[in-house]
């Protein structure tokens, strides 16, 4: 079982947006030091919490400063874009660095609603579903386009010598669906609606109604919260202040939201009524022989064959002394390495 981090670039205390940026730069290089898998960093708009609003030039950067750590998006939201720019940009990427780069998609929409205005203001092209989105990306990417598609001839250049890899990230039963009708590899989202019921189902039906039909297979991911800790006191100290906040709209969407008054706003934006619901976490903490078990724990429930995880912590240096700790079980998990 393979270890990997996303990153969101936080903002804590006093730091300036490029400080958060920067710790994201270190973190990489750290998390190649100690053998993660990958590294992913997020897509979010309009906040002054979490600064990675443009992921692809953020993976740009990071493949810059790293030689070998796969780096790529968790996630790129799609649904605002074009399949073919998307393709474009990430082409450009896994021509600048073969194999190393991956493409994440997420299905939210990554900000408040006037964000979402502002990313698709001035987009007079009829709307294509997501998963119509998610193959043409996938057509784009290997050049396969096929004899019925308008746009056949066209290529999202440059061709990459190894197309990035393909990713769905989701936090509902419904992205397992589509990740398996569309034989995609799976990243279920624990971190954001941290209900594991629906990720136990949404895991199920991904793996019992995959599509094997081109030859691939299953790869089940989960990004999970995380602490890891020298002692078991320390981490459940700091999980201890993680809290989910989720907004439920009269529609009937349920979204995660970084705060209450994020949820507040996107309430206001969204001119419907809305509920705010906040809970606890869920977050696999502890010292690091009791986080290996809860990770084998895990792997065995769910057929896991990689996880990713996120590390909410208010400070740099804990946070990092974490995701070392949480490293040094690599190659620990089941006996297999990275």
């Amino acid at each position: 079982m393979k270890l990997s981090i996303l990153d969101q670039s936080p903002v804590h205390g006093t730091e300036t947006p490029t400080d958060a940026l920067g710790r994201t730069i270190e973190l990489a290089q750290r998390a190649e030091e100690w053998g993660y898998h990958r590294f992913w960093v997020a897509e979010h708009h309009g906040s002054n919490r979490v600064m990675g609003s443009s992921p692809e030039i953020l993976v740009s950067h990071l493949l810059a400063h790293t030689s070998h750590i796969r780096v790529g998006s968790g996630g790129v939201m799609l649904q605002h874009y074009s399949p073919y720019k998307v393709a474009e940009n990430f082409n450009v990427l896994a021509s600048l660095a073969p194999g190393r780069v991956d493409l994440g998609i997420g299905r939210g929409p990554g900000g408040l609603p006037r964000s979402t205005a502002a990313l698709r203001r001035g987009d007079g092209e009829p709307t294509m579903s997501l998963a119509e989105k998610l193959t043409e990306l996938r057509r784009f990417l290997a050049d396969e386009l096929g004899p019925e598609h308008p746009l056949l001839g066209l290529q999202a250049s440059p061709l990459a010598p190894e197309p990035p890899d393909l990713f769905l990230l989701g936090t509902t039963r419904s992205s397992g669906d589509m990740a398996a009708e569309l034989a995609m590899p799976y990243v279920f989202a624990l971190f954001l609606n941290n209900d594991e019921d629906e990720m136990a189902e949404a895991v199920r039906r991904y793996q019992a109604g995959f599509d094997h039909g081109n030859g691939a297979q299953p790869r089940t991911m989960l990004a999970l919260p995380i602490i890891v800790a020298d002692t078991g006191d320390e981490a459940a100290e700091h999980a201890a202040k993680i809290q989910v906040v989720r907004i439920r709209l009269d529609s009937g969407r349920t979204l995660t939201v970084g705060s209450v008054d994020a949820g507040e706003e996107f309430g206001r934006q969204s001119g419907e009524g809305y509920e705010i619901i906040v809970r606890q976490a869920g977050v696999v903490h502890g010292a690091p022989d009791s986080v290996r078990t809860q990770l084998l724990d895990v792997q065995r429930k769910y057929g896991a064959d990689e996880i990713i995880a996120v590390t909410a912590i208010d400070s740099f240096e804990k946070r990092l002394r974490s995701f070392e700790l949480l490293g040094g079980l690599i190659g620990t998990l089941s006996g297999v390495g990275k």
